[in-house]
């Protein structure tokens, strides 16, 4: 079965070479059969698992795809290509070949097929890349958001937010976030508005700054609901659970199911949160002035958090 799919992908090559002969009755080579019979012998190379000679068929079809002003198709031929190096678990040289694609889909007016070309690339190399994977989803939401697509372009957004929070990349992973609950604001997703809160508290807090984390929580009272709902007063009671180092407090919110339920990269930031200066337990804390410890708490959260 193989080898007799190898055959016929010979004979489409061969066709396509015949197309592409000029002689003294045909001044012109004939680009668009070409890239046809390109086409056919890509599959044929592919089916018979072949996948190095079906990626050289494909960037075949995509140059005279291109000689014949055909850009849609050509950069249809060089994503597959990419796909067939994928097969190869050559992955920087996939998503290098879906990367060409995606401007070519640009240059012919087709933003929205480049930015979910994009999608599948994030999606190709995160198990292996999460940078990369970071990029090229952040590329799909800038297209996304140029195109006005902005339920597409918050969901490209959400994924990236997630791999920099993985990465430890608070501070990006910050800003990513409010962008997202902005965009959320804007097409009046109000209850994604308070977990995009949530998420910002728990990622200010494991930067070590309070005030930040506050200050997200008092400007979503302008978010129609959000004062009285279960994601407020979770957060309120977080928040003085952590400014009083009071670590049972901090564990029950942290522990409940409204942040344990969360995505897993934000559930672990949940779970992983700790008090400044190392805590102390609320009957601990009653009993100590006497021996001054509320003192030694109070200075290790004046030198700042660790």
């Amino acid at each position: 079965m193989a080898a007799q799919k190898i055959n016929e992908a010979h004979d489409h090559i061969a066709k396509a070479e015949k197309c592409l002969k000029t002689s003294l009755t045909k001044w012109k080579p004939d680009f668009d059969s070409a890239a046809s019979e390109y086409a056919k012998a890509a599959v044929c190379f592919k089916n018979a698992k072949q996948y190095e000679q079906a990626a050289d068929a494909y960037l075949k079809e995509a140059e005279y795809q291109t000689e014949n002003k055909t850009l849609f198709h050509a950069a249809k031929a060089i994503e597959q290509a990419g796909m067939m190096m994928k097969e190869q678990k050559k992955m920087p040289e996939a998503i290098d070949l879906i990367e060409k694609a995606c401007m070519m889909y640009m240059e012919n007016g087709t933003p929205d097929t480049a930015a979910m070309a994009l999608d599948r690339a994030g999606k190709l190399i995160e198990p292996i890349n999460l940078e990369k994977a970071v990029d090229l989803y952040q590329k799909a939401a800038g297209v996304f958001e140029n195109e006005d697509r902005l339920r597409q372009a918050v969901e490209m957004l959400g994924k990236a937010s997630r791999l920099l929070v993985r990465l430890r990349r608070l501070d990006e992973a910050s800003v990513a976030v409010l962008k997202e609950k902005n965009m959320y604001k804007d097409i009046e997703n109000f209850p994604m508005c308070f977990k995009k809160t949530t998420v910002q508290v728990l990622i200010h807090l494991h930067r070590a700054d309070y005030v930040a984390a506050d200050k997200c929580v008092r400007e979503s009272y302008s978010l129609p609901g959000y004062s009285g709902s279960e994601d407020s007063v979770a957060m309120e009671t977080l928040l003085q659970g952590y400014d009083e180092q009071d670590e049972d407090q901090v564990y029950r919110v942290c522990n409940s199911p409204l942040l344990k339920y969360m995505d897993n990269d934000y559930a672990k930031l949940a779970l992983s949160l700790r008090v400044p200066g190392g805590g102390t337990k609320k009957k601990k804390a009653a009993a100590a002035p006497q021996g001054g410890a509320g003192g030694a708490d109070e200075d290790d959260y004046e030198g700042g958090l660790c």
